[in-house]
């Protein structure tokens, strides 16, 4: 599945997606359960490429607030994986009803991270109140036809009225610019005067770019191994908690550098099969 890419236009991007038909609850139940008991990553991707419009009706939300429209749907779709991967299929409601609190999570935290780079909110009372603030001032200026005072505003949210002062401020007061001019001449902006030596931003963008199209070729690329190799792979490199080569080893009655070697050709047969995966991973070494 391929998250849109910044050089792409939304309109293509909706369009790519909508060629993805929704699925009936029958089939949504049969793939979730082929991903839950056998790790199905075919069953995964069909669960979420079929759910990605709804990231971007969600997105919809939350682009009043000075974002770029495809970073929103871009944070919205790790939400959905991270859905597919949480979800419980015997529950019984759909994968939408409980994807739509991650995909918010992820937009909403995206947001006030790019926001400030000093912290919006600290709890979950502040960060619920960042979303609610501008919400509420509408539709009680729709009501009154004047700008509601902190007092309305606090009544309405049932918060103080100091809570409502304090994220007025820090709405009025964003992070200046670092393309912005520091004298009325415009030579010098602020980011003329900082050191950075850490990856460009060019090279963290070609680093995300190259892990969506690993996870989109790892299912086809774990095709080309045989069943040690992929025993591997699955329960050691891409493990949360990964096997050691001495429980490998004695699953399948070989000695743990055995189990050292098969895990390296495994991993090289996998940059073969993944060209944008140029840094080969590290192995991990008990």
């Amino acid at each position: 599945m391929n998250l849109p890419a910044v050089t792409d236009s939304v309109d293509i991007y909706i369009a790519e997606i909508n060629r993805f038909s929704l699925l009936k609850a029958e089939e949504e139940f049969k793939l979730a359960v082929k991903f839950v008991k056998h790790n199905d990553m075919q069953a995964a991707e069909k669960l979420i490429t079929s759910n990605l419009r709804f990231v971007v009706k969600i997105a919809h939300e939350y682009k009043n607030y000075r974002v770029k429209f495809i970073d929103l749907i871009q944070e919205g779709n790790i939400g959905l994986m991270h859905a597919v991967k949480k979800f419980d299929p015997y529950k019984g409601y759909r994968l939408i009803s409980y994807a739509v609190w991650w995909i918010r999570a992820y937009m909403q935290n995206f947001v006030i991270k790019s926001w400030s780079l000093v912290k919006i909110g600290t709890t979950q009372a502040q960060r619920k109140l960042f979303f609610k603030l501008n919400q509420a001032k509408k539709k009680l200026q729709a009501i009154s036809q004047k700008s509601p005072e902190f007092k309305e505003i606090a009544e309405m949210l049932n918060v103080k009225e100091r809570e409502i002062e304090e994220m007025e401020l820090r709405l009025n007061n964003r992070d200046v610019s670092l393309n912005a001019a520091i004298d009325d001449e415009g030579e010098s902006t602020y980011i003329d005067h900082l050191v950075y030596k850490g990856k460009s931003q060019e090279d963290a963008l070609i680093k995300k770019e190259e892990m969506s199209l690993v996870k989109k070729n790892i299912a086809g690329a774990l095709e080309k191994l045989n069943e040690r190799e992929d025993y591997i792979i699955r329960y050691r490199t891409m493990a949360d908690d990964p096997e050691t080569l001495q429980k490998i080893g004695n699953r399948f009655h070989i000695t743990r550098e055995r189990a050292r070697q098969i895990e390296k050709e495994a991993l090289k047969k996998l940059r073969v099969a993944i060209p944008c995966l140029t840094d080969e991973p590290k192995l991990i070494t008990n």
